[in-house]
């Protein structure tokens, strides 16, 4: 899996960070997403993939391929 966000989409919502706070963090000025593995291991995939579908931005890309 690989992952990808899109800051520029990013509303600050902070719901990726708690699905998968081992993925994704914010930024403390604004709120948006600092990516923290872009190649997350298999136990994360199901999180990354609930954050990517419940991102209000729609910032959130997951990629199935290594």
């Amino acid at each position: 899996m690989k992952v990808i966000v899109d800051e520029e989409k990013c509303c600050g919502a902070g719901s990726c960070v708690l699905l998968a706070p081992e993925v994704f963090d914010q930024r403390e000025d604004d709120g948006i997403v600092i990516l923290l593995d872009a190649e997350p291991a298999a136990d994360q995939h199901a999180l990354v993939r609930e954050a990517a579908a419940v991102c209000p931005g729609a910032a959130i890309e997951v990629s199935e391929q290594a």
